[in-house]
């Protein structure tokens, strides 16, 4: 399997080379060459770390073979606390839960974070290589990728994480591991500021090369591939009619995920883009205009964005492959804060995708309301998911993604239930250690200094 750019202007290259680059040279994101074609019908895997393997493997055959992969999903995967990884539980009629937080971080970002450290620590041990991880979070990704990569030798990881838009328990999750080689670094600013500020040190080629840069958000092309996983292994559970998935999502790799299972031969029926009130997704799909506007603060500040960096590689597929459009929209984007999506691109968006902004009250009556009804507590990430699962067609079943643990999240819970959920005794550990982190204003020299001064 190859990967190309959807800016067009980078070189192809093998899985390994782009896992390691995760941002391409000309500032586009990595994409498959061609689609693989799986038949879900033919997975008997039992585990869902075999069935990762087995899914997997199309997409990163160039680097390890089906006996290698097997070995490193099954040792990724040691550290859930369930042998049953993703528990589908069932909520109404026609809908159900899938949870994917049963992780060290009790997020949904542990399946792809646990892997993608395999990944690098094969490669930069055969390699004899070090590399310096950046990456920017809303909240579960960084604490699931500092706790993936705490005890790498190869590997210094930096997360750029927004002042006050974090909940307290993800910031601790963050700066409490004690990691001789992790640097959370709290930035004065939004999640967006935070993300431009990983794009900006990839596209200083000279900063690049002398830290040797490695990315860990959804940009990186093996995030989005191990989220691929969940939806066979999800669907193949119930398999008894139409199927949809409900995803709360911000920056778009999750739902993106399932697209790619959709493209690659599972037949989901709907995928339903689930967003807070910073809606641009939501907009977008409307209008077909993407235009960005100020992120606000709300009680899923995971969601808490306006750049949703994965559409591009939507786009990418939308306007079939034509890298100049992607090039155009983005410097549009750039330069105007805006792009406007033509007709036919949109068109092939909207055969796939729906989508449905979820308010603050809607939030918070939702888990209200499913509380009431079944005594199940959500999170209020998953709670959007679930809200806006609502507004679809109600033939055959529909699957929200669970992605975070309410224990998370106490505030948002207490607001709605007037009850905190139990804290599990991984979060008690975290919220109990000493914090380390450092504090910076969006200042790329400043910060380019202290990653040159911190290497280990």
């Amino acid at each position: 399997m190859k990967y190309i750019s959807t800016r067009g202007e980078s070189k192809e290259l093998g899985f390994e080379e782009a896992l390691l680059r995760g941002l391409a040279p000309d500032g586009g994101l990595y994409v498959p060459s061609e689609w693989p074609s799986i038949d879900f019908t033919k997975l008997k895997s039992q585990f869902y770390w075999e069935s990762a393997a087995e899914i997997l493997q199309p997409f990163f055959g160039d680097f390890l073979d089906k006996k290698e992969l097997n070995i490193l999903t099954k040792k990724a995967y040691k550290s859930f606390n369930t042998e049953n990884m993703t528990p589908l539980i069932q909520l109404d009629d026609n809908k159900y839960l899938l949870e994917l937080f049963h992780g060290p971080t009790l997020a949904f970002k542990d399946f792809a974070m646990l892997l993608l450290a395999e990944l690098f620590d094969l490669s930069l041990k055969k390699r004899n290589k070090n590399i310096t991880i950046i990456g920017a979070t809303s909240g579960d990704t960084g604490s699931a990728a500092i706790e993936a990569f705490k005890n790498s030798k190869n590997v210094n990881v930096f997360i750029f994480f927004p002042k006050d838009r974090v909940s307290e328990i993800q910031k601790k999750q963050m700066t409490t591991t004690g990691g001789d080689r992790v640097f959370p670094i709290e930035i004065n600013g939004t999640f967006d500021d935070c993300q431009n500020i990983v794009k900006a040190l990839f596209n200083d080629s000279s900063f690049n090369n002398e830290v040797s840069l490695g990315a860990i958000n959804s940009i990186n092309w093996g995030r989005i591939a191990a989220q691929i996983v969940y939806y066979f292994t999800s669907f193949k559970l119930l398999e008894n009619g139409p199927i949809s998935y409900s995803v709360p999502t911000g920056n778009f790799g999750d739902i993106l995920a399932g697209w790619v299972a959709k493209k690659i031969g599972l037949p989901i029926n709907n995928l339903l883009i689930a967003t807070n009130e910073n809606d641009i997704l939501a907009r977008t799909l409307k209008s077909g205009i993407y235009s960005i506007d100020k992120a606000k603060a709300t009680m899923s500040p995971s969601m808490d964005i306006q750049i949703s960096s994965n559409f591009e590689r939507l786009l990418f597929e939308a306007y079939g492959r034509d890298s100049s459009k992607i090039k155009s929209l983005m410097s549009s984007l750039k330069d105007n804060n805006e792009f406007t999506i033509d007709d036919y691109a949109l068109d092939f968006i909207k055969k796939d995708f729906h989508a449905k902004s979820i308010s603050e009250e809607d939030t918070t009556s939702c888990i209200s309301d499913v509380y009431k009804k079944t005594g199940y507590v959500l999170d209020p990430h998953t709670a959007v998911g679930y809200a806006a699962s609502n507004s679809l067609p109600s033939e055959g079943s529909i699957i929200t993604l669970g992605t975070a643990h309410p224990a998370k999240f106490p505030t948002a819970v207490k607001k709605s239930l007037g009850t905190v959920p139990e804290m599990p005794d991984r979060l008690k550990k975290a919220m109990n250690g000493d914090e380390r982190f450092s504090e910076m204003n969006i200042d790329l020299e400043k910060i380019k200094d202290f990653i040159r001064s911190s290497i280990v």
